[in-house]
């Protein structure tokens, strides 16, 4: 080996020893000063075990089988199949199975089907009141002529239902056990932040008792499910069967109900949602009072607020719930509230977009005054509106004025503007389109394909009711509203639009 070669070898050492000793030095200097880690860095793995969480909880979640009526199968058969629980992963193959058994024992096909009891569906719930109160989701008892509570010792008790909501999907039941039972409370929701350690407990695949763990993975979901949507989400595992079961925090507390899963599979995949506690709990009280729920109700039809939406009506970022329509006979017809305002606060709680409305309305007591902010023509007003109940409006019955239609106006000459075509309301259009009698302004008969306006999804048979505001009578008032907004400096024009069925929607279209 010549030296150039020794040369190398030995510069390597030194080179191997200086970034040892360079390792070493900043290991001791990591371990000398915890503080310079990363902030969480010694609890990244988790809590060292949930067996004691787990272990105090557990008995309070219970497992529901609600049976429903059923075609019996063993109706076209010899024999009776045994009675299999329903909502497992195995449903189809037990089908499947006792149909071939049942025709091979020369089951008569023609015969018709008679009723059983049946259909079960295995769901989970959990205990608040040790004289027997559970909660559970409604979608898990819905329909159910039989309800039947099962503890982790074994024992079954009969259920009665108390009362249920489909909007935010949650039952009270009540059972009568013979002594008093392990239950939970719930806990503040609204402080469970995102990457806290959540617990899952419940009834996946009717296996039995099951406890998943995971941390939130976000808050105030919309899942477009309904209209009081603002669940939790996790990637503790939940699954067919887990609905209905509690989602506790490290205190052992409910901070939410598990409701659904996002997954193309059925199974968990880490994309679970819960209900907030603070959203069921007042749901629950009032069930557990009166039977029902009793929210309040505004009557006003409101869309979100785009940035297009918020340029033209000087808002300056979006923001608040734009109301598009007001209920002929409800609340807020009696008050100062107008179409094409924007609420910005309700009841003192601050609006940020359209979705929060409905949330604070319906937590709002029927007949209470509130106060309202309004931006209305580029200033806020503040005005007051009395609430109704918003169940009374839903047990109305909508009835039809039994008149005459008022003569349809003669129709205008055909107008052209922003890639649409638009004439005056006549019966040769409103027979057209179908558009209802009280709708009344000027149609769009055309829209060309590429236009802004088809990307805004106006179609012809819509009806223009307003411009910046204003009304629209003729086709002749379109160039009108659209030059003096132009005058005005703005960039875009807000246009109130109605459907054929009379439904109105705000929609901001550019004008230059």
């Amino acid at each position: 080996m010549d030296s150039s070669a020794i040369r190398v070898i030995s510069m390597n050492k030194r080179r191997k020893r200086a970034i040892a000793g360079a390792f070493a030095a900043a290991l001791m200097a990591a371990v000398a000063a915890p503080a310079m880690l990363a902030p969480g860095a010694a609890f990244a793995k988790g809590p060292d075990s949930l067996a004691d969480l787990a272990e105090s909880v557990s008995d309070a979640v219970v497992n529901i089988s609600a049976a429903q009526s059923a075609p019996d199968r063993s109706a076209s058969g010899g024999g009776a199949g045994p009675n299999i629980p329903r909502g497992t992963p195995f449903d189809d193959l037990f089908d499947e199975f006792f149909r071939r058994r049942q025709q091979g024992e020369g089951g008569a096909p023609g015969q018709p089907p008679q009723q059983r009891r049946g259909g079960n569906s295995l769901g989970s719930g959990f205990v608040i009141d040790s004289a027997g109160i559970v909660i559970t989701n409604n979608h898990v008892i819905a329909d159910a002529t039989e309800i039947t509570v099962i503890f982790t010792d074994g024992q079954k008790l009969k259920a009665e239902l108390i009362g249920k909501d489909a909007k935010v999907d949650v039952a009270v039941l009540r059972v009568k056990p013979e002594k008093p039972l392990k239950a939970v409370k719930f806990g503040e929701s609204g402080k469970t932040r995102v990457g806290d350690w959540v617990l899952a407990v419940g009834n996946p695949f009717g296996l039995g008792g099951t406890v998943t763990a995971g941390i939130v993975s976000a808050r105030n979901r919309n899942i477009n499910s309904g209209p009081y949507d603002n669940y939790i989400q996790t990637d503790a595992s939940i699954n067919k069967g887990n609905s209905g079961g509690p989602l506790f925090n490290m205190n052992g507390e409910v901070i939410g109900i598990n409701t659904a899963i996002l997954s193309p599979s059925g199974g968990s995949v880490g994309i679970g949602f819960a209900t907030p506690a603070a959203t069921v709990m007042p749901i629950i009280d009032q069930l557990q009072k009166y039977g029902e729920t009793r929210r309040g109700w505004l009557g006003v039809r409101i869309q979100n607020v785009d940035d297009a939406i918020a340029e033209a009506m000087s808002l300056g970022k979006p923001r608040g719930a734009l109301i598009a329509g007001i209920d002929e006979k409800g609340p807020a017809k009696k008050s100062d509230l107008k179409t094409g305002d924007v609420i910005l606060k309700f009841n003192g709680q601050d609006v940020k977009d359209s979705s929060d409305l409905p949330k604070i309305v319906a937590s709002t007591p029927p007949d209470e005054e509130v106060g309202v902010t309004v931006m209305r023509d580029g200033k806020e007003q503040n005005l007051t509106v009395k609430l109704g109940r918003l169940e009374d409006n839903e047990r109305q019955t909508a009835s039809l004025d039994a008149g005459k239609a008022p003569p349809a106006a003669p129709q205008a000459a055909v107008q052209k503007a922003l890639g649409m075509e638009f004439a005056g309301i006549s019966a040769d259009l409103r027979k057209r389109y179908s558009i209802k009698e009280e709708v009344t302004g000027v149609v769009v008969t055309k829209v060309e394909p590429n236009s802004v306006a088809a990307e805004k999804r106006i179609q012809a048979g819509d009806t223009i009711l307003e411009i910046a505001q204003q009304p629209v009578k003729a086709a002749t008032d379109i160039t009108a509203r659209m030059k003096a907004a132009k005058d005005q400096g703005r960039k875009t024009a807000l246009f109130l639009i109605a459907n054929a069925a009379g439904d109105k929607r705000f929609v901001a279209l550019p004008i230059e």
